[in-house]
């Protein structure tokens, strides 16, 4: 027991916070003469065992020729894989976010939603730097080239030209941008100014590797353990679940037969779901549905969102045909029933909202309706618009369904989400009314006196 206390209190002793001033000699990095691959002469090699709160141990390493000037960094992790791999997802809209740490390991790819532009993990190796630091580097990596591409390809060149102004308006908070560090190791990291606490503009999900990854980072996996891997790397367990059936049925809109695909999908976190969905090829109808399986819940379920950025309309939502929506803001208020039962996202479900007013309200266009309603309507849609935009942000998204059936994505699960309260509620006589409950035999059933 004292040996484990002992190689304990070492450990912390050789690995110290990050940024804190130490006097100790051990606390110092070590240098160590090695070979400069540059000029095949001497230079210095620096180690030094740094701890970051609230996440893990790293090895920062810094190399540097004197007699080339040749320099090198490198972040190294003291310590074993994670079990999963993760991905971090942050939105930056001020200078304070672009000074944020980012830790990315060798195993590591980043991407810049926006742009679409993503930096394998085989193009960089391990580093400790700031967002600012990543953008920079992409900046300078895609400009050592710029001047040879102007003689000999002008259309690449100014493609990249476009590519480098972006980059470096978001490097003067001209626009806010997403970056997105996928590590199937597990071991890269986006500081939390929240820290223990979440943070709302910091989304990490974790996940199961799958065997093509596992081998990638070398990690020995028997082949008996591949469909394993396979399966639990999915949503939910093919043996659960079984494959897409299809039936056949007529279009809605032009009669032809065509086939109806049905399959169930466990949602983490929630339940099981049928989703449902026709295409026709003769008229190019397309539809879909989604019901609820198992049985009905005793409580009703309300769920209000706060949406304070476009990332939040990401969201994944399912919305069964018994639930209400309405965005106060707005003045938007839909009834149980309306659009049926849809999983989509946040943006998709507010897109087919408004779609569905502009393009098929029959009383809200044309030269018969008074200027005052047209005017009121017209209003409507341009506020709808600027939601989806991100202009009229924040709002509050409430979903409020008697039969509890709904769902809205917590990427913190299964912790709470701060801008998300969840109530449950007895239903109403009348509810259970209009939902054909209260005539539902629910004990002896099959007895003559019932």
């Amino acid at each position: 027991m004292s040996n484990q206390v002992q190689q304990k209190e070492n450990h912390e002793n050789l690995f110290q916070e990050i940024g804190q001033v130490v006097d100790d000699d051990d606390a110092k990095p070590t240098e160590i003469e090695s070979y400069c691959v540059n000029c095949s002469e001497n230079g210095i090699t620096k180690l030094l065992l740094t701890r970051i709160p609230h996440w893990r141990d790293i090895v920062i390493m810094s190399f540097n020729c004197e007699h080339c000037g040749f320099n090198n960094n490198e972040v190294q992790f003291a310590g074993a894989i994670s079990e999963k791999g993760c991905t971090c997802t942050f939105t930056i809209n001020n200078k304070q976010d672009l000074n944020r740490q980012l830790v990315k390991s060798e195993t590591a790819s980043i991407k810049l939603d926006e742009i679409d532009l993503e930096i394998p993990a085989t193009a960089k190796r391990g580093c400790l730097t700031t967002i600012e630091g990543v953008i920079s580097s992409i900046i300078e990596d895609l400009s050592a080239e710029q001047p040879n591409r102007k003689h000999q390809d002008v259309v690449t060149y100014e493609k990249i030209e476009i590519i480098i102004q972006k980059l470096s308006g978001y490097l003067e908070n001209k626009e806010p941008f997403t970056i997105t560090v996928d590590d199937p190791a597990g071991n890269s990291y986006i500081e939390n100014l929240c820290a223990p606490n979440p943070d709302s503009k910091l989304h990490i999900r974790h996940y199961v590797r799958t065997r093509d990854m596992e081998i990638s980072l070398g990690l020995n996996v028997p082949d008996e353990q591949k469909d394993d891997l396979e399966k639990s790397n999915s949503s939910s367990d093919d043996d659960d679940l079984p494959e897409v059936m299809k039936f056949p049925a007529n279009c809605s809109h032009c009669n032809v037969p065509c086939d109806t695909k049905m399959q169930i999908i466990n949602i983490p976190h929630f339940k099981e779901v049928v989703i449902m969905a026709t295409t026709c090829d003769a008229c190019g109808y397309k539809s879909n549905e989604v019901k609820s399986s198992g049985g009905i819940s005793p409580l009703g379920k309300k769920i209000s969102l706060k949406i304070e950025d476009l990332e939040d309309m990401s969201r994944d939502v399912l919305k069964s045909e018994t639930c209400s929506l309405s965005i106060p803001e707005v003045e938007l208020e839909l009834m149980g029933g309306t659009l049926g039962g849809r999983f989509t996202t946040v943006e998709g479900l507010l897109r087919q909202i408004h779609d569905e007013l502009k393009d098929k309200s029959p009383f809200s266009v044309g030269d018969s309706i008074q200027d005052e309603r047209k005017f009121a309507f017209q209003k409507f849609i341009d506020k709808l618009n600027k939601v989806m935009s991100g202009e009229a942000l924040p709002i509050t998204l409430i979903l409020d369904d008697p039969l509890g059936n709904s769902y809205l994505q917590n990427p913190y699960a299964p912790d709470s989400d701060p801008n998300m309260i969840i109530e449950q509620y007895e239903r109403t006589w009348e509810q259970n009314e209009f939902l054909g409950l209260n005539d539902m035999v629910l004990e002896n059933y099959g007895d003559s006196n019932n």
